[in-house]
């Protein structure tokens, strides 16, 4: 009679334990026990389902498939719980920036000159961006052929965990009715919800700062059908010759990993049955994997000594990142932290966002400018001449404060799609490498536009009476112009009229807002159940098969899409 009470009440204590008050997802996370270290995993082993990157769609992904199947997860990065202090939202910019090996990112510098970052941890990129937790637009699940309900569900799940409501503070509420006294209307309040107009949408940080990432996911996974690997790098996927896979489709067949630890002993881990390997790997790491394992273009696969197992000169191609271009503002008032909370949503197609107290300064562009040296010189080019920031310029414009972290923040915005693309190749046939990326930001005329009209709201709201006291009256905007054209945001020519055109201003000082896209299109590289064309039992599900990035910011629907797609392949099972 006892264990069947037992068996009746422990759902229950189950639903109890993960939701109480003062135990949050993170601060369980740490004994998940089926987070091991690589080099403790077996030589080999064998599973129902591989995922390859335990980021953003990998942990509600594997989590889900978990419910009725065994699944492995291979994480190149490590935990970011045993450094809870570095993804606090204090140490946001500082953590963005980290170049030395134990860091959460891969930094790497695109053929168009600009600084980016490629998360390395477990919970992926929602372990190092800004937080900013938003839906996709209604258009984009339709265009995906999603199920909506499926989707709704989906979303809800992922937010349980991850996603609160912020507080709204001086700096955040100047700018959102900075935003309504120009027109980005209208005002939408807290919404998760994509809605044209000004808003404040959800955050991964609690009140307290603490960050929740795509890794607390793991929680709803079954821990007894689930290994999860940290420094375990993928070195290809195995895949049977056709001509001894003795199958009616004679198509290659994925049947394993090889995969190494941090002590470089080199693992494999095989399917089971009808099992799947699933790329989670994002859109640089996925479409890298994909050529490494013999799947790309053959021409460029053999070039590097890669033997070909399927010609698919699609693989890569489509790479974009959204530009994103700024003004640093200097306010004479103290400012409180905060990263992205409020975003304007424009009928143009940009979207505005803002954050503060973030210590922009001289300090800040010297360590951008040593970025930019280390990783220009790891690539074994030729060195170059490196921008430098202006420090007579910043003292002629703010006095004392250009030798310190200045008080205030940075308005940006982004540019919706966007239709420009570019593409990711191999550099070298080492999985620890950055591969070469190019974003060919602004090579269409339409961004451009986007870009300028854009600029010209952020503009706006700087002269807006709502944002009036946190702006130098004897500072004018021309003065913030050329105060970010002082920096050494990126290593793209400079030219003389980027004062006082704004559309060379937007060229000339593009950054990344890291949304990065594309390189395993739907419909080019796999088909609408995310199966690459052409193989047998291997998918992509990440953000590598987004024509264009969901909503304002990602990360919302890129953690649903693992959950979603979970569900889908175990009702196949």
């Amino acid at each position: 009679m006892g264990c069947r009470v037992l068996q009746l009440i422990w759902p229950f204590l189950v639903v109890s334990l993960f939701f109480l008050n003062d135990l949050s997802f993170s601060q369980k996370a740490p004994y998940l026990t089926f987070i091991k270290e690589a080099k403790s995993a077996p030589k080999v082993s064998q599973y129902d389902y591989i995922v390859i990157g335990g980021g953003t769609c990998g942990c509600p992904l594997a989590a889900t498939l978990s419910q009725e199947a065994t699944v492995l997860v291979l994480e190149r990065g490590g935990s970011p719980y045993t450094q809870p202090d570095k993804i606090n939202l204090s140490n946001f910019l500082n953590s963005l920036t980290d170049i030395t090996p134990s860091s959460f990112t891969q930094q790497f510098i695109s053929t168009d000159g600009v600084l980016n970052a490629r998360a390395r941890a477990l919970g992926g990129g929602s372990v190092i961006n800004a937080g900013f937790y938003s839906r996709a637009e209604p258009e984009f699940v339709r265009e995906a052929g999603w199920d909506e309900r499926l989707v709704k569900e989906s979303y809800e799940w992922v937010e349980k965990v991850v996603a609160f409501e912020p507080t709204v503070r001086q700096w955040q509420s100047a700018v959102r009715d900075g935003l309504k006294e120009v027109g980005v209307l209208p005002y939408n309040g807290f919404s998760f919800d994509h809605l044209i107009g000004t808003k404040v949408g959800g955050s991964i940080f609690d009140d307290k700062g603490n960050r929740h990432t795509a890794a607390d996911l793991l929680t709803y996974a079954n821990p007894n059908s689930i290994s999860v690997y940290l420094h375990a790098t993928v070195q290809q996927i195995l895949f049977r010759d056709i001509s001894v896979s003795g199958k009616e489709s004679g198509r290659p067949q994925a049947y394993g990993v090889t995969f190494k630890g941090e002590d470089g002993i080199t693992h494999q881990a095989y399917l089971k049955g009808k099992g799947e390997i699933i790329l989670s790997a994002g859109a640089i790491g996925s479409p890298q994997i994909l050529m490494l394992s013999g799947i790309g273009p053959a021409q460029h696969l053999q070039a590097h000594g890669i033997k070909v197992v399927l010609d698919q000169p699609m693989v890569g191609q489509g790479m974009a990142d959204n530009p994103m271009n700024a003004l640093v503002v200097p306010s004479p008032l103290p400012v409180e932290l905060s990263l992205v909370q409020i975003v304007g949503i424009t009928k143009f197609g940009s979207y505005i966002e803002a954050g503060s107290g973030l210590g922009l300064g001289i300090p800040w562009a010297q360590a951008l400018q040593r970025n930019f040296e280390t990783l220009y010189n790891q690539t074994g080019q030729p060195t170059m001449h490196f921008p430098q920031a202006n420090v007579s310029m910043w003292t002629k414009a703010f006095g004392s404060l250009a030798s310190v972290n200045l008080r205030g923040g940075i308005i940006v915005e982004k540019v919706k799609g966007p239709l420009s693309k570019g593409y990711v190749e191999l550099h070298t046939i080492d999985p620890n490498d950055n591969p070469l990326v190019t974003f060919n930001y602004f090579k269409e005329p339409e961004d451009l536009r986007i870009c300028v009209e854009g600029m010209k709201t952020i503009i706006d709201v700087l002269n807006s009476k709502a944002f009036s006291k946190f702006r130098y009256k004897n500072v004018p905007v021309q003065a913030l112009i050329d105060l970010v054209l002082s920096l050494p945001v990126n290593l793209r020519p400079k030219h003389a009229n980027a004062a006082f055109s704004l559309e060379q201003f937007c060229i000339d000082t593009v950054l990344t807002i890291y949304h990065f896209h594309g390189g395993c299109h739907v419909g080019k590289v796999v088909d609408r159940d995310y199966k690459v064309m052409g193989v047998d039992s291997l998918r992509v599900i990440d953000g590598s098969t987004f024509y264009s990035s969901p909503g304002t910011n990602p990360q919302a629907t890129v953690m649903m899409l693992g959950r979603y797609m979970g569900q889908n392949i175990l009702r196949e099972r």
